[in-house]
């Protein structure tokens, strides 16, 4: 095959605008389903944060189940681009279906076929970028697209928020339906001639791809590295996951579902404007600074939020903290695919291991809201953040004692 060139102008706006439009469509529906099954399903239908967090881990899971397969699917399919059209339109259906639905078992349902399609999302746009831009520029390229992810999810957002300050909470299903059509818009303009879909899954430059072990347990167990990434990563999505949607609920009780959903619509932008400049920083000068300084700064971060959460319920301070949210994921979503890509480099197994992470992270991310909604039941909120906080804490103690530096790693034979 042949190595990677500069890839043309059209290839490089269409994945920026790819990155945009499929920020809000990619993660599904978010903290705004917990604020919908609350509070405009919680008066008529029994729903309370234990079922709306029940919900959530099932969905989490089924879609955790799918990562690992849909990274071994994407290094080995060539047709990248319709896996990402197909996984968008799966993603919109379901989510968009749910005022039609009733009942857990409907429900459920829904945002688990939403949760499965998902699953290729972040593996396929990583195995895109990098059989466009090659290894080299691939550091920098992921900060453009987390860049670019984040301003799609900033606006979607306020749109959101401005939207159901005089509509409803309903909306944000039809504002996801629009944006899914714009995103496939976008996919479809990508050059599928400028991808080399060797180097896609981490081979060297230039060289074929060859036979591997793809399995969870075989890809863990030759790459120890890999295997603490997931283990930290797992840390801070069962840290960070039930957050805002925690946020968004204690809202819901007190200025009610409308204005809840508005704040933290607020909150969404607010953290992700953060993340823009975050993600540009962080890809144009993570191989130079270290990739492990960085990844410990975002854990620290993670570990403050969730303290600060404690001090007021007042809605400024909320979303005071969530900007918080920028730093501390917005350098953890930049440097995910970049530290994998450094540890796989040269075994043309890159969007497999991402598989096998996103399945470890996910799980964290499916048991959070559970965890979360069941201690707010129990004992109130103020004990669930600061469990939250403790177990980003765990994170970055195994991050600093266990994980290898990334930045510069040498190619694996």
């Amino acid at each position: 095959m042949h190595a990677p060139h500069p890839p043309p102008q059209a290839s490089r706006r269409a994945l920026d605008a790819t990155n945009f439009f499929l920020a809000d469509v990619r993660d599904g529906l978010g903290p705004y389903l917990a604020i919908y099954l609350v509070s405009v399903r919680g008066p008529t239908h029994g729903w309370n944060e234990a079922t709306a967090g029940l919900v959530m881990t099932i969905a989490g899971i089924a879609g955790l189940l799918a990562t690992t397969p849909a990274g071994v699917l994407v290094d080995r399919i060539r047709a990248k681009r319709a896996l990402l059209v197909a996984a968008a339109l799966a993603v919109t259906l379901a989510s968009v279906a749910l005022p039609a639905v009733s009942g857990f078992t409907a429900v459920t349902l829904s945002q688990s076929i939403a949760a499965v399609a998902g699953a290729v999302f972040a593996p396929g746009i990583a195995a895109i970028t990098l059989g466009i831009v090659g290894p080299r520029m691939f550091t920098r390229r992921v900060g453009r697209n987390e860049a670019w992810n984040h301003a799609g999810n900033a606006i979607s957002a306020a749109l959101a928020g401005l939207l159901a300050w005089k509509l409803g909470p309903v909306v944000v299903f039809w504002l996801m339906g629009a944006l899914a059509a714009l995103s496939i818009v976008a996919i479809l303009r990508i050059d599928p001639r400028a991808i080399d879909h060797d180097v896609a899954r981490g081979c060297p430059e230039g060289e074929a791809a060859k036979a591997a072990d793809t399995s969870f347990i075989g890809t863990l167990r030759r790459s120890p590295a890999l295997a603490v990434f997931a283990g930290s990563a797992f840390l801070f999505h069962l840290a960070n996951a039930a957050m805002l949607p925690s946020v968004g609920q204690a809202l819901a009780k007190s200025v009610g579902s409308g204005q809840a959903t508005s704040l933290v619509a607020a909150c969404i932008v607010g953290a992700q404007l953060v993340m823009v400049p975050t993600a540009i920083v962080v890809g144009r000068y993570a191989d130079a600074w270290g990739h492990k300084p960085i990844m410990l700064f975002g854990f620290a971060v993670l570990v403050a939020r969730g303290i600060l959460y404690t001090l007021s319920d007042a809605p400024i301070w909320l979303l005071g903290v969530q900007l918080l949210d920028g730093i501390g994921a917005g350098i953890f979503g930049a440097l995910f695919p970049v530290v994998i890509a450094a540890i796989m480099r040269g075994t043309g197994r890159f969007n497999a291991a991402q598989g096998v992470a996103a399945t470890i992270q996910g799980l964290g991310g499916a048991l959070s809201t559970t965890v979360a909604g069941g201690i707010i039941v129990w004992a109130g909120y103020t004990p669930a953040f600061l469990t939250l906080a403790a177990i980003g804490a765990a994170a970055f103690i195994l991050y600093w004692l266990a994980m290898p530096e990334t930045a510069h790693a040498p190619a694996r034979p």
